[in-house]
């Protein structure tokens, strides 16, 4: 299963990406870059930015990249990055997408993530490729 991801330049959704065993492909860090266009169904992991409602908690490449319909339709569900200092704004970002596309949030996690993190995506997306369509 193909996972697209953004991840600011703190790295932290990135080092989390490089753990899983799918392909990735990471969002540009710019909204001028290129919009990738996606051929395939997909899982999206983004972070939350901001705290609270209305405040930006959706980053703004990954509303550029989803604003293409061809991509938004391939998309499957979300998994959110976040920090649990948000309180009940963690992983909003995900939520939001989930409700604007009609997809699940499948996972959450905390800044880098932990190893069963990761072990917990990769088994998820590894069931998610097996599932029938």
């Amino acid at each position: 299963m193909l996972v697209v991801y953004y991840s600011s330049p703190s790295e932290y959704t990135h080092k989390f990406a490089q753990k899983l065993h799918h392909p990735v492909l990471r969002l540009p860090l710019v909204t001028k870059a290129p919009t990738p266009l996606i051929a395939e169904p997909f899982v999206l992991i983004t972070p939350t930015f901001g705290a609270g409602i209305n405040r930006g908690s959706v980053p703004k490449q990954v509303i550029k990249f989803l604003n293409v319909k061809d991509n938004r339709d391939k998309l499957v569900g979300v998994i959110g990055a976040g920090n649990t200092n948000f309180g009940e704004d963690y992983c909003r970002a995900a939520h939001i997408v989930a409700a604007k596309c009609g997809v699940p949030v499948l996972y959450r996690f905390e800044l880098l993530g932990m190893p069963e993190d990761a072990e917990n995506v990769n088994k998820g997306l590894d069931e998610l490729c097996q599932a029938p369509v």
